[in-house]
């Protein structure tokens, strides 16, 4: 736990500290009042509401829309699983400001709904529920799926032999594994509406703001540095609520599962019922993931002869020092590194807390874990600037500041992808080997790595597309000769005229390409069948 518990409490606790005291403190003295102050005020408190109402909301949509999918793609064999898997992965990494304007695209005025029908659905909750649904997809599918694939099918049909209908034995023996999996999802979808800030931005206008766009606006409209440090301390709250609520009502549920190699689970489809809800799934998918980016694609082709993409290859002097194409190698490169330190930092965490003889102490850590994906990217943005800028942490010339801050929202996808698997590995098949002799070390070579193989692939997969599309805190400490991909495309949707939102859909299509393409390795990878559980 000793490098975990030092790159949160230096990278996270003391920038986001740094921040808020800023905020609170006039001439040295702390101006508490001021919580009240601000909590007093009828827009927050709307502000407050909207914020908590909508993340139920999305949750709940997220978790009906997406489940079939995590059961189809999880026990069900057919051409292109693995090409469908990446797909509904690559929304997830899309920075939040191309997401909105997509189904802007889709809902708005001049959208593809009021070209069909006349429908507009812009400035309304239900586009910004949709785009939800569009963005945490993939949360409930991998996390979901990646263990409801592990899941021994036999322990259902057994069930089913004794007389159970499908639907009591999948209620009695398959939702109560999936426990702990499918809260950890509930969670990070929860979390991710809660703070949502470019969706709601671009789709809710003046009417709806969440907490996270309250934040950005008091801080860089308004100029209020109190008022953006009392919502952080709300924000923090209400995470830091959640997370002991989670924490309290599934941990150590993992321990009864029972774990099988996903290749021996899925199967092809048979008979008309499962045929159609392959189907179903499908037209889900193409409606709701592939539509949005259709559309992206097709406005980065409005341009004739490619002219969008050769565009990016020319520095215009204005928006970068460099062509904004280099902010494709950027990305990578950020994206690569951010990853190593997420897998080293979760995979430590979660080997300490999977251990049945850790202390209360550790098993609490699992919840600060999580605080990283809801505390306000931007306080963390600013915390970096202002704690991070002098010796011997004076990072703002350095290139790592960059990875750092997107390995702090990869280590919780790769804790919590890790973490259940962990628990369910037989702690006597660790004592079986340490009792032949084996080291610690080997014990975990040989018993834990086989068996957690899977995991940490796709725990490594989520960590770097969260690290290619994080914006929140990397768009405050990017350097202007160095920007990543999302801050490229947000620069150039700030600015007006066809050619930069043109240049904004080329990029955003070139980070879907390079998403897609890293993801479907990743699926080449998990399906290797050469390892054997």
């Amino acid at each position: 736990m000793a490098l975990p518990v030092a790159f949160f409490g230096v990278f996270f606790a003391y920038p986001v500290a740094a921040i808020v005291a800023r905020g609170l403190r006039v001439d040295g003295v702390w101006r508490l009042g001021r919580i009240a102050d601000v909590l007093g005020q009828s827009g927050i408190r709307h502000v407050l509401w909207f914020t908590a109402w909508q993340a139920l909301a999305s949750t709940a949509l997220t978790l009906l829309v997406a489940l079939p999918g995590a059961y189809v793609l999880a026990r069900y064999d057919f051409p292109g699983r693995h090409l469908v898997r990446a797909v509904v992965t690559v929304p997830f990494v899309l920075p939040t400001v191309v997401v909105g304007t997509a189904f802007l695209a889709l809902v708005g005025r001049g959208g593809l709904l009021d070209e069909l029908w006349g429908v507009r659905l812009d400035t309304t909750v239900w586009a910004i529920l949709l785009a939800h649904v569009f963005f945490n997809y993939a949360v409930v599918v991998r996390t979901v799926g990646g263990l409801w694939a592990q899941l021994d099918p036999r322990q259902e049909e057994a069930a089913r032999m004794l007389g159970a209908s499908p639907f009591a034995a999948w209620r009695k023996v398959t939702l109560p594994a999936l426990g702990p999996a499918l809260a950890a999802a509930t969670l990070m979808v929860f979390l991710f509406t809660f703070t949502s800030f470019g969706i709601v931005q671009i789709l809710g206008g003046p009417t709806f703001s969440t907490l996270e766009v309250e934040i950005y606006r008091q801080t860089s409209e308004i100029f209020d540095l109190s008022t953006a440090a009392v919502l952080t301390l709300v924000q923090f709250a209400a995470v830091g609520a959640i997370l002991a609520v989670h924490a309290w009502t599934v941990r150590r549920r993992e321990s009864a599962l029972r774990l099988v190699d996903p290749a021996l689970t899925a199967r092809r489809p048979r008979g008309a019922r499962q045929w159609t809800l392959l189907g179903a799934v499908l037209a889900t998918v193409a409606l709701l993931v592939v539509l949005p980016l259709a559309v992206l694609v097709r406005r980065s082709l409005d341009a004739p002869g490619l002219g969008y993409y050769r565009a990016l290859t020319r520095d215009d002097g204005g928006t970068f020092l460099v062509p904004p194409i280099q902010a494709v190698g950027n990305s990578l490169q950020y994206a690569l590194a951010a990853t190593a330190i997420a897998v080293l930092i979760g995979a430590l965490a979660a080997a300490a807390l999977a251990r049945r003889d850790a202390g209360r102490l550790v098993r609490g850590f699992d919840a600060l874990l999580m605080l990283p994906l809801g505390v306000s990217a931007v306080t963390v943005g600013f915390g970096f600037l202002i704690a991070l800028d002098e010796p011997p942490l004076d990072l703002r010339s350095s290139w790592i500041l960059v990875p750092l801050a997107q390995a702090l929202v990869g280590v919780p996808f790769v804790v919590r992808t890790m973490l259940p698997v962990l628990r369910a590995v037989d702690g006597r098949l660790r004592e079986a080997a340490a009792v032949l002799g084996a080291s610690p070390w080997r014990v975990w070579r040989e018993v834990d790595l086989p068996l957690v193989r899977r995991a940490l692939l796709v725990a490594a997969g989520f960590a770097f597309a969260v690290s290619l599309g994080e914006f929140g805190a990397t768009v405050f400490i990017a350097r202007p000769d160095n920007p990543t991909l999302p801050v490229a495309v947000a620069r150039l949707l700030g600015r007006p005229g066809d050619l930069n939102y043109g240049q904004a859909m080329a990029l955003s299509t070139i980070l879907m390409v390079v998403c897609a393409v890293a993801l479907l390795v990743l699926e080449r990878l998990r399906t290797d069948r050469s390892g054997e559980f």
